[in-house]
């Protein structure tokens, strides 16, 4: 069978991702990497040049990856919101991955970060040309956008980043049903948040 570099490149950026939001960057073991691969170590210097690389470039892809598939649409953020809730549940490992990022390397610019910045620029755009807060000035507008977009953000992250806190405080016997009611209540704060956002009367 003849050498597929595609597939074995495929199969050591999923391993990674596993590896690092179990382990985060500095307790990540190339060796483990390449076993779950099923590729040797020397395949993963070749094709990402270093554990470091590699992480960086895991995280830019699922970053990409959320940037595509996430929309808030607007005319109809609720549900929105729900949509992103439900995309997050299913890849919990974007959140990790951004903790463990966070806790490793700090606050300093990271590798891609002004395409990133543009596509969040594009989501605040799309909030503000579809009305939220229509009764500010216009930078005003996108201040406020910035500040509904992140908000609901952490809205949706902070119950994946602390799924036992999360089930402890609701004083539900399981993360799931945790995550239900949780779910059906960041969907109505986003609601009463874009509603408050345009302007309309409440």
């Amino acid at each position: 069978m003849a050498y597929d570099a595609e597939d074995t490149r495929r199969r050591i950026f999923d391993a990674a991702a596993a590896e690092f939001a179990e382990h985060g960057l500095a307790g990540a073991r190339v060796d483990r990497i390449a076993t779950a691969a099923r590729a040797n170590k020397q395949a993963i210097y070749l094709y990402y040049g270093s554990k470091e690389k590699l992480f960086a470039a895991v995280l830019r892809a699922k970053l990409e990856e959320v940037r595509v598939s996430v929309l808030i649409d607007a005319d109809a953020v609720a549900e929105s919101v729900g949509q992103i809730f439900d995309w997050y549940r299913e890849h919990p490992e974007l959140i990790r991955l951004l903790l463990w990022q966070a806790l490793e390397a700090g606050d300093a610019p990271g590798d891609g970060e002004g395409e990133w910045r543009d596509g969040f620029r594009d989501k605040v755009r799309q909030l503000v040309d579809g009305g939220v807060a229509g009764h500010l000035p216009e930078d005003a507008r996108v201040r406020a956008a910035q500040d509904l977009l992140f908000t609901i953000m952490g809205l949706i992250a902070w119950n994946f980043a602390v799924p036992g806190m999360c089930r402890l405080v609701l004083d539900e016997q399981t993360d799931e049903a945790a995550l239900a009611r949780r779910r059906a209540t960041v969907i109505d704060v986003a609601r009463r948040l874009a509603t408050a956002g345009t302007g309309a009367p409440r």
